[in-house]
């Protein structure tokens, strides 16, 4: 018997094995899942914003969700919401360019605490100009700090970036932006610290919502600081030289409640 005979004889056996057992078989495999890993997307024409949800159909809550991201903060209401307990350490400079932002990884044991939920912090991002506006008021830039929890939940810390000052926090990571599409590239002897990107003030909007971003999942838990940070000309200049404004419009709010710390 030859190699290449084989599979013919399994293919002869698999199909005497149907007839005897007179059971139906099937040649046909299932489809694989539709993951959305391979899908283009971007901000712009064919495969911006408003045809995210027909790209794939792992991206259909961009299209169907009721509870999406980014808004328009108005209307919220004040309570009394939970102290925001962040508990934030250096990091080891680790910096890449996804196609979509700039994202700095953060190492891991840097938390913060909502509610008596703790989430862990993974990475930080940006977006110019802000995807959140305030009242009709778009910002510069925005930076989310993407946390999540033993679940796999996420709440994520927004903070609205205006044109002003030097952002020390920054430094560091500016040194090293990436030009072109990378993958995580540690830099070593380098450093950065979030919580110094985090303002004086430490109250927030809080409101339920999704990522920003195919697949657009929801029930993200969205803590949005009401104290803009500030970043200099240059720095917003190097940032938008490479990303070329990657802000999702506001979505419909819908029978959501925006909160607002009344500390």
């Amino acid at each position: 018997m030859g190699a290449r005979e084989a599979p013919q004889i399994h293919a002869a056996g698999a199909a005497l094995a149907c007839a005897v057992l007179m059971s139906s078989c099937s040649d046909e495999r299932p489809e694989p899942k539709d993951d959305g890993l391979d899908t283009r997307w971007g901000y712009t024409g064919d495969i911006g914003p408003s045809k995210w949800g027909s790209l794939s159909e792992a991206f259909e809550t961009c299209r169907d969700g009721r509870e999406q991201s980014p808004i328009d903060i108005v209307g919220s209401r004040s309570r009394d919401l939970p102290e925001i307990e962040f508990s934030i350490a250096e990091s080891p400079l680790s910096i890449l360019n996804n196609g979509h932002t700039i994202e700095v990884d953060y190492e891991e044991g840097s938390t913060i605490t909502v509610d008596g939920r703790r989430y862990g912090l993974a990475q930080f991002h940006f977006h110019a100009p802000s995807e959140h506006q305030v009242d009709g008021t778009r910002f510069a830039a925005e930076i989310h700090l993407v946390h999540r929890d033993a679940n796999d939940e996420i709440a994520v810390v927004g903070l609205l970036v205006e044109q002003g000052a030097e952002n020390q926090a920054l430094a560091s990571a500016w040194e090293h932006l990436p030009a072109k599409e990378s993958k995580a590239e540690p830099v070593e002897g380098e450093v950065v610290d979030a919580e110094r990107l985090l303002p004086r003030e430490r109250t927030y909007y809080s409101y339920p919502g999704s990522l920003t971003t195919p697949p657009c999942t929801e029930q993200v838990r969205w803590l949005i600081m009401t104290e803009p940070i500030q970043m200099s000309t240059d720095q917003l200049d190097a940032l938008t030289e490479i990303v070329k404004m990657n802000n999702r419009p506001p979505q419909p709010l819908g029978e959501r409640r925006i909160l607002i710390d009344r500390r």
